[in-house]
């Protein structure tokens, strides 16, 4: 995914920070072991938000030394099936997101794309082949996505669609019922936040290289640039999203990830939206300096 789906930790009570972290260190470990030490490199918030998603009840902890941190001991949650779940589905959306990358730029700008995705082309291959039905999924639907971008379509509400089908399809296992319904509609909510606020934080890059982006084409944008009228509407539409997520996050008792999720939801996501409208969002930024130094 793209980093965007990030908890306001600032405003976050000290132990659900920690919550955060323990959880962000868990995944990491996970992937590590169950994907080798290259796939750590995806780690991000949106893969630690979905394994918060997936995860039930409360957390168990263990403590140890890390690559990133080999003297200092950190907490972090220890695997369970919801984090194995959640690194093998992350690494399956990485890969797929990094050859799409490749295959939307020429030969040159691609090479970074197609450098990161045959570095991880054993661990894409081994979670494929542990979650068939999300990796048929997400090739589906990432099909779907490039015939919209290959008749150039204006249509918004496709594009943001394919996506959003594509994010719910991770919520497939989930084995009760009304959870799965919940989990289903609150990714599919949340992958049409994510595509709409990453084709809109690609603007000014999209109109300089010609690419396609649905946002513009919607609001008839030129050089990448807002007009009032077109910042309002879209503003509305992202409100939309959000305001469906907390419809479906109000139906399930999350248990301890409760407060994490609700503030994610209710808070992190308008901030990470204004900041984009605004174009002050930086996507990597101090993302891992600010989880590491907790």
């Amino acid at each position: 995914m793209f980093g965007y789906v990030r908890p306001p930790l600032a405003l976050l009570a000290p132990e659900e920070a920690d919550r955060f972290r323990r959880i962000y260190c868990g995944l990491c470990r996970t992937l590590g072991q169950r994907h080798g030490q290259r796939a750590r490199l995806i780690l991000n918030y949106d893969f630690t938000f979905l394994a918060i998603l997936l995860s039930a009840g409360e957390e168990e902890t263990g403590s140890g030394c890390c690559v990133a941190h080999p003297i200092r001991r950190r907490a972090y949650t220890r695997p369970t099936a919801a984090l194995e779940l959640a690194a093998d589905e992350s690494v399956i959306l990485a890969w797929w997101q990094l050859r799409d990358g490749a295959e939307d730029r020429d030969h040159f700008g691609g090479l970074g794309d197609r450098a990161a995705a045959a570095a991880l082309e054993g661990a894409y291959r081994a979670a494929a082949a542990l979650r068939p039905a999300f990796d048929e999924a997400v090739h589906l639907q990432l099909q779907t996505l490039h015939a919209l971008e290959a008749e150039r379509s204006p249509s918004m509400d496709r594009a943001a669609d394919a996506f959003a089908v594509l994010l719910s399809a991770a919520a497939g296992e989930a084995e009760e019922p009304v959870r799965r319904r919940v989990l289903e509609q609150l990714l599919y909510h949340l992958g049409r936040w994510v595509y709409l606020i990453d084709a809109a934080d690609d603007l000014k890059k999209d109109a300089a290289s010609g690419s396609y982006n649905p946002v513009a084409l919607r609001y008839g944008l030129e050089d990448g640039r807002w007009t009032e009228e077109s910042r309002r509407a879209f503003s509305a539409t992202l409100d939309h999203s959000v305001h469906m997520m907390t419809t479906a996050f109000e139906l399930w008792d999350f248990g301890a990830w409760t407060p994490i999720l609700e503030a994610t939801l209710y808070t992190g996501l308008f901030q990470v939206g204004r900041a984009v409208l605004d174009g002050t969002f930086h996507q990597r930024g101090k993302e891992k300096k600010n989880i590491q130094e907790g």
